[in-house]
């Protein structure tokens, strides 16, 4: 038999395997040979925000070859918010490195506990609450926050016809939620904003998930939304593998400051591998 190869096998044989990688596409797109090498990163926003708000950090991770997800947040509260966001981890085939901002850190707290994908929580400028506690208490427990006064109530019909209350960010929102971004910037965020429900403070923590999972935290230094000192002492309770110090950081560090999240983000990616 003989040992050349020609040209047009070796371009059938190329289409082949094409064909092969198309076929075993690991989540959202990523071939599964790709997915066992680094994990699909997770991203939750938290309230008054959407997606979006991920999109600077989302495409310094895709420029590095991560699978990215931008969970969406239903901003209900955690009877409702961290079953949702559990059942796309479940959805996703390999490791995951779970992340999230401001009430997200909550959502994630609850939804990662008992998720074996689930190899690294990282949290920005986040809620990481413990069993019991709720994020009114938390969000009070260090003076400092100054989104409530500038949070605007508006009533809504729930399903079985009762009130519940919606909270939106404001107007005059900017210095407790983004003081380092652009005026046009922060009106952007204002217009496009997703609301939750006000009932999100009362509902107490289920599980801790940072108990178990390693964390990777980051403390905006000039935070009117959740306290600096909030922050350190939450990172510190949950023992984080690495604590990250953005000083001149509003809350929203993931815009303001984009490439030292996506630093973290990386960080714990490559603790997984």
């Amino acid at each position: 038999m003989s040992t050349n190869v020609t040209r047009r096998q070796v371009l059938g044989a190329g289409a082949a395997l094409a064909g092969s990688a198309a076929l075993t596409a690991g989540p959202f797109g990523t071939p599964a040979a790709a997915a066992t090498t680094k994990p699909t990163i997770v991203l939750v926003h938290g309230g008054y925000a959407d997606s979006s708000c991920w999109n600077s950090t989302i495409q310094q991770l895709q420029a590095r070859g991560y699978a990215t997800v931008a969970g969406s947040n239903p901003l209900r509260g955690i009877p409702t918010d961290a079953p949702y966001i559990g059942s796309l981890l479940d959805s996703i085939d390999g490791p995951i490195v779970l992340v999230a901002h401001s009430m997200g850190g909550t959502v994630i707290t609850n939804a990662a506990a008992g998720k074996s994908n689930v190899k690294a929580l990282v949290y920005v400028a986040a809620f990481a609450p413990d069993v019991g506690e709720t994020q009114g208490e938390l969000i009070t427990k260090f003076p400092g926050s100054l989104v409530g006064p500038v949070s605007v109530g508006v009533p809504y019909t729930k399903p079985d016809g009762t009130t519940g209350t919606d909270l939106y960010l404001g107007k005059n929102g900017q210095a407790a939620f983004a003081a380092d971004v652009s005026t046009a910037t922060f009106r952007l965020l204002q217009a496009t904003q997703r609301p939750f429900d006000a009932d999100s403070f009362i509902y107490p923590t289920q599980a801790a998930a940072w108990r178990t999972i390693p964390s990777w935290c980051l403390v905006a230094g000039r935070d009117k939304a959740i306290p600096p000192a909030c922050q350190r002492w939450m990172y510190r309770r949950a023992k984080a593998r690495t604590i990250v110090e953005a000083p001149t950081s509003s809350h929203v560090a993931m815009i303001s400051h984009p490439r030292t999240v996506t630093n973290l983000i990386l960080d714990a990616a490559r603790a997984t591998r």
